[in-house]
Parts: structure tokens; C-alpha cells; sequence
């Protein structure tokens, strides 16, 4: 080999070292990996419900007025430094901090912090159907809307830059753990006005800053998110210098991953993995009930499903145990009833669904379905913490209505999709959950079944039952706890006569985190804080 050749071949050796310290540096010290389950829908909280979207922006880039203390539901300070609330229990004042800054981008520089004119924007831009942020987007405010907040919240008053007080049509027990939501993230006014006025409003939600202790560096849909330190963070400083999310959507490959130190955390293992990974030194599995629910909804304007005595037969039809066995491996309760049972407001008298074919076909017969239909069940492609494999489900429930002589065909889409055509109410049943967000029953009854909700688009099930609605709205404005657990008791009840949802489990949840990581927390609201998580070697 000449000598020029020679010196070619170690010019390409050298470059070729050269990107592969330049492709791993990500993974540097002071970088921690997060195997995350999928893609998110955007970056703007306010828009989404998933796990992932709210994992990806409302806790590493923004913050709230106030917030949960990490690993609890407890109310702390955030935005707000200190409020009050009056007499009549109808009005809140915030004070705000006066240091939150605001992070920048390449699209824009803030030329002043955080103030009481973020805060009516990022709240009035979801009531307000003529707000000029209010459609972009898609405009879609699940939370907001089927917590009934457009009506709830009368008016925002500016009393100065940093006092704000919402007025409220009437008492609502939960409004201020309802505040340390996702959905209530404080966006910043200055940045959406410059967006707006450059033409590229939709910038602002898929191109975020906000105030949280990281910043979004970089999006590669479906491969890559990249967050760097917040430096002018007010609160306690990521230890971090560097958060990455790998997409990662096959639970096998994540494990892989962890496995080879290419992770450092993964959400959502396959549960039959969990004992292997127990006997890993290298890798720590933290564990908790979870404060979720995993169920099946029947889609209510699709006849027959708007037939009751269907909807028993179906729920009849299906193995529940099974299910529990070969999916959950275990680790999860039967669910009887939608919150899950160390909740207070748990109705424990409730008796659960056998599993009754026979039974189930009589009321097929009697519902004049005795020749059995046809039903499109849709299935997540995703794990999520309350169903591990929504695919296999959906085969075992196939086998079993094939039993009573229903036909079902599964469905599936990429997860952002799926999520949209269920908003859209496309499919006849189809597999969801939810997991707690602040540790009411109000947040899952609400969110999730109320007639709001199915303005909404949470209400999968489209059931609107006025004397369930009247029962959970009564539970919102009741200030007094043993009162309120009455109603939610009386509203389980009804629930479980009308069956608008086949409920299958409460289950336990596993976070495998390598050993190297310290200070990571489990949250029981099921998001993802690496705040104050470091590495060690």
C-alpha cells in the first residue's frame, strides 16, 4: 500500500473515531437516557393527554402556579409563591414570583420574565372560542373542557403584574390540585404574540419555551428528543447537564438497551421480564400501585352498543381472570370500579361481572342480536402503565365474543393517530385507561365520563347519563370530604348498572432504572421527573 494510501486510510479511521466520540458524546457524563414508549402528539400541554406528550413537555419545560411535591400529591408553591383563597371559596388570588424567567430559541428572544399576562393567556387561550391561539393547533383542549373549566372559570383578574385572582361560577373542591395539572402550564403571551405576528402561530406549540428546569435543544420525530439545563431555572437547578429521550416503542428493545447501559431508564417493561431484571446487579426495578385503570370502552353512538343489554353481554363474555393472568402476569387487581381501590371515595360494596357466556348470549337473544355482529376493536400499539399489551388483549377478547357469536376485527394506528381518530369517536370499542393525575376521584369521573368529557374527546365511551353526571357534578362543588365520597359512591353504582365501560384492571407499575442513576422518584401520577436525578459512576 503506498504511502498516500495509507495516509488516506487513517485520515477515514480518524474521521470515522471522530463521529463515532461525536455520535456517543450524547451519552456523556452528566447525560441521562430515557427509553421512552413513543412519540409525543406536541410540546404544548395544554393539547394533550398522553403520557409521553406530558412526559415531554409539561415536566421537564414548563411549570404551573402551583404544583405536587415530588412522589405525593401534596400542593406546593411553583409560579405562584403564596395564594388565598375567599370566604365564599368562589375566588383564588396567586401571587406570583417576580424571578421566572423565560427560556429562549432560535425563533425568539423574551425581553422580560414571567407576569400576570402569561397566565390569563395560557388560560383564556382555552376558554375563549374567539381567542386568536384558541383554534391553532387543532384547538382541542381535552382537559379543560371535560373538567368543565370553560364554565367553571367566569373570569381572570390582572391586579397587578404579579397578583392574578380567578373567579369561579361556585365552590369546587378539587380546583386547586386541579391547578398543579398538566393542562394548567403558564405559557408566555410575548412568544405566542411573535409567533402570530410571523405567520407561523403553530411554531409555538411544536417549538416550545417555558420555565421549567430544562430546555428543548432538538426534536427528531419518532427518534430523538433533546433537552439541555435550564441555567436561569428559579427553582432548584437540574443536577443534569443533558436529558435525552430515545423513542423507543418495543418494550424488548428498551430492556436491551438498559441492559447494554444505552438507557439509563425505561418506563413500561414487559411484566414477564420484571423477575430477570430483578436478578440484574446492574439495574434497580422501582415498583408501585398504580393510581390508574385500565378498561374497554363501548362506543355508544355505534348500535348495538347503545343497547345496555349488549353491553352486559359483551362484559359477560369476557375472561377477566385470563386477561389478568396472561397480560398482567400477576401484577395488577381486577377492576370493579373506576377509581382504583386506594382511592378514597372507593366503593367497595360494588359486585364485580362474572364471566357468563351463557348468560351473555341469553341477553344477546334478548336484545334481538341472537345472530351475533360485527365490531371493530381497536387496540393501542403502545404499553402503557395500565395495559401492558393491548394487542393480545384484543385477541383474547376477540376469542372470547367469537364464543357468543360476535365477530371482532382489530384495529390498530400508530399511537398520535390512534389517539386523534378516537377523538374523532371512529371506532366501536376500543382499549384505554387512565392514569390519576392529582389523586381525586373528581379527576378520573370527570375527565373521563362526565357529559363534558364527551365535548371534550375523553369521553371515549360517549356516555352522557344525566343522573351519573348530576351525582360526580354535585361531588365537585361539595366541600365536605365525607359528602363527597357518599356521591362518588352512589355514582359507581350507577356505573356499574349501565356498563358504558368493561373494566379490567388496577395494575401495579414498574420503573427498571440502571444502578448508576440516583435520586430518581416514582411518581404516583405516573409522569416522569428527572429534575433532580443524577448520574454516578
Amino acid at each position: 500500500m503506498s504511502n498516500l494510501r495509507k495516509f488516506k486510510r487513517k485520515l477515514m479511521l480518524g474521521a470515522g473515531l471522530l463521529a463515532m466520540v461525536a455520535s456517543s458524546n450524547i451519552y456523556a457524563a452528566g447525560t441521562l437516557v430515557y427509553c421512552a414508549e413513543a412519540s409525543p402528539e406536541n410540546f404544548n400541554p395544554q393539547l394533550v393527554t398522553s403520557g409521553i406528550s406530558l412526559d415531554a413537555s409539561a415536566v421537564p419545560v414548563f411549570n404551573r402556579l402551583v404544583d405536587f411535591k415530588l412522589g405525593t400529591t401534596e400542593i406546593i408553591p411553583s409560579i405562584a409563591k403564596s395564594w388565598e383563597i375567599d370566604d365564599s371559596k368562589t375566588a383564588y388570588t396567586f401571587h406570583l414570583r417576580d424571578d421566572v424567567k423565560w427560556q429562549s430559541n432560535k425563533n425568539f428572544k423574551p425581553t422580560r420574565n414571567l407576569n400576570a399576562d402569561d397566565v390569563i393567556f395560557s388560560f383564556m387561550r382555552q376558554k375563549d372560542a374567539n381567542h386568536p391561539y384558541h383554534n391553532v393547533s387543532g384547538g382541542q383542549y381535552e382537559y379543560f373542557t371535560s373538567m368543565g373549566m370553560d364554565s367553571l372559570i367566569t373570569s381572570i383578574e390582572k391586579v397587578d403584574d404579579h397578583t392574578v385572582v380567578f373567579h369561579l361560577a361556585h365552590q369546587e373542591a378539587p380546583f386547586l390540585a386541579d391547578m398543579a395539572m398538566s393542562f394548567a402550564s403558564i405559557l408566555s403571551a410575548e412568544y405566542a404574540d411573535a409567533m402570530m405576528k410571523a405567520g407561523t402561530p403553530e411554531k409555538f406549540d411544536s417549538n416550545p419555551i417555558g420555565t421549567g428546569p430544562f430546555t428543548l435543544v432538538q426534536y427528531q420525530k419518532d427518534s430523538r428528543i433533546l433537552f439541555k439545563a435550564n441555567p436561569d431555572y428559579f427553582g432548584e437547578k437540574a443536577k443534569l447537564d443533558r436529558l435525552v429521550f430515545t423513542i423507543t416503542p418495543d418494550a424488548a428493545v428498551r430492556y436491551a438497551k438498559l441492559q447494554k447501559g444505552e438507557c439509563h431508564v425505561m418506563p413500561y417493561p414487559n411484566i414477564a421480564d420484571v423477575p430477570q431484571m430483578k436478578q440484574d446487579k446492574n439495574i434497580v426495578v422501582d415498583e408501585m400501585a398504580g393510581l390508574n385503570i385500565g378498561f374497554l370502552a363501548y362506543n355508544m353512538d355505534k348500535p348495538p352498543l347503545n343497547d345496555i343489554k349488549v353491553r352486559k353481554a359483551l362484559t359477560l363474555a369476557i375472561n377477566k381472570q385470563a386477561i389478568i393472568d396472561a397480560i398482567y402476569q400477576g401484577a395488577a387487581e381486577p377492576a370493579k370500579n373506576f377509581i382504583p381501590p386506594t382511592m378514597w371515595g372507593y366503593n367497595n360494596d360494588v359486585q364485580d361481572y362474572p364471566y357468563d357466556p351463557e348468560q351473555a348470549k341469553q341477553l344477546l337473544k334478548e336484545a334481538g342480536q341472537e345472530n351475533g355482529f360485527t365490531i371493530n376493536l381497536w387496540a393501542m400499539p403502545v404499553q402503557r402503565p395500565y395495559n401492558p399489551n393491548a394487542r393480545r388483549m384484543a385477541e383474547m377478547v376477540q376469542a372470547d365474543w367469537a364464543k357468543i357469536g360476535v365477530t371482532a376485527k382489530i384495529v390498530s394506528y400508530e399511537w398520535g393517530e390512534y389517539l386523534t381518530r378516537v377523538r374523532n369517536g371512529e371506532h366501536d370499542a376500543l382499549f384505554m385507561g387512565w392514569n390519576g393525575d392529582n389523586g381525586d376521584p373528581d379527576n378520573f369521573f370527570s375527565v373521563q365520563l362526565s357529559c363534558d368529557a364527551v365535548k371534550g374527546g375523553s369521553n371515549y365511551a360517549h356516555w352522557c347519563y344525566k343522573p351519573f353526571d348530576d351525582l360526580i357534578q354535585q361531588g365537585r362543588v361539595e366541600s365536605d370530604k365525607e359528602k363527597r365520597t357518599e356521591l362518588y359512591k352512589q355514582a359507581q353504582v350507577i356505573m356499574h348498572e349501565q356498563v358504558p365501560l368493561f373494566l379490567i384492571a388496577h395494575s401495579m407499575v414498574y420503573i427498571p432504572v440502571r444502578k448508576e442513576v440516583k435520586g430518581y422518584i416514582m411518581d404516583p401520577l405516573s409522569l416522569h421527573n428527572f429534575n433532580q436525578v443524577s448520574i454516578e459512576k
